[in-house]
C-alpha cells in the first residue's frame, strides 16, 4: 500500500496509513463515547423529569394545606351563631278592628324593625321569639270610629304591662326590656 507522508498536530512527519489507522480509530473512540454520552444526557432527563415531578407536588400539598386551613377564600359565608331569644306574647283584647304593629322574630326583630297587622280583628294575640336586648313592644291605634282596646305585654309567660286605648284614634303601646345575655344559661322563655 503506498504511503505518503503527513504531519500531525506537532508538525513531525507521519505516515498517511497511519493517520487512517488513527482516524479509525478515534472514530470508533468516538462511537464507543457516544452510547456512554446518550446514557448520561437520559440520567439527566430523568433526574430533570424528577425534579419537575417534586416541585409539583410540593406545590400541590402547599395548596391543599392552604384549602384545608381556610387561608384560600372558599367564598362561602360563615354560619352566623344563634341569637339567644326569649318567648313574648303580645295580646289586644277589645272589639272592631285595630292598627297594631309590634316587634316580631327573625331578621326584621334583629335590625329592631317592626311587623304591621292592619285593620286587625280583635282580639288578636302572637306569641314570637324576640332577641335578647332587643326591646319587646305592642303598639295600637283605634280606627275613626274608636272604641276601646288593650294590649298586654307578657315575657316568658309572665305578664310585664298593660295598657288601654280609647276613642276615635286612641292609642296605646305596652313594651318592654329583655337583657342582653351574659354569657350562657336560659334565656327568659326557658331556652339556651
Amino acid at each position: 500500500m503506498p504511503t505518503s507522508e503527513t504531519t500531525d498536530s506537532e508538525g513531525s512527519p507521519r505516515d498517511a496509513e497511519t493517520t487512517t489507522d488513527a482516524s479509525t480509530a478515534d472514530a470508533s473512540a468516538a462511537g464507543a463515547a457516544a452510547p456512554e454520552n446518550d446514557d448520561a444526557e437520559k440520567a439527566a432527563r430523568r433526574s430533570d423529569r424528577r425534579a419537575v415531578a417534586a416541585i409539583a407536588g410540593v406545590l400541590l400539598l402547599v395548596t391543599g394545606g392552604l384549602v384545608g386551613y381556610g387561608l384560600l377564600d372558599s367564598g362561602d359565608e360563615p354560619e352566623k351563631p344563634a341569637v339567644p331569644t326569649a318567648a313574648v306574647t303580645y295580646e289586644v283584647l277589645g272589639s272592631g278592628t285595630a292598627d297594631i304593629s309590634y316587634l316580631g322574630e327573625g331578621e326584621a326583630a334583629e335590625a329592631g324593625r317592626a311587623d304591621v297587622a292592619q285593620g286587625a280583628s280583635l282580639p288578636w294575640r302572637k306569641t314570637v321569639r324576640v332577641p335578647l336586648g332587643k326591646q319587646p313592644i305592642v303598639n295600637i291605634i283605634l280606627g275613626a270610629k274608636g272604641g276601646q282596646a288593650t294590649c298586654k305585654l307578657a315575657v316568658g309567660g309572665k305578664h310585664v304591662q298593660l295598657s288601654t286605648a280609647t276613642g276615635a284614634y286612641g292609642r296605646a303601646t305596652c313594651s318592654s326590656e329583655l337583657s342582653a345575655p351574659e354569657g350562657a344559661g336560659t334565656t327568659p322563655g326557658g331556652e339556651h
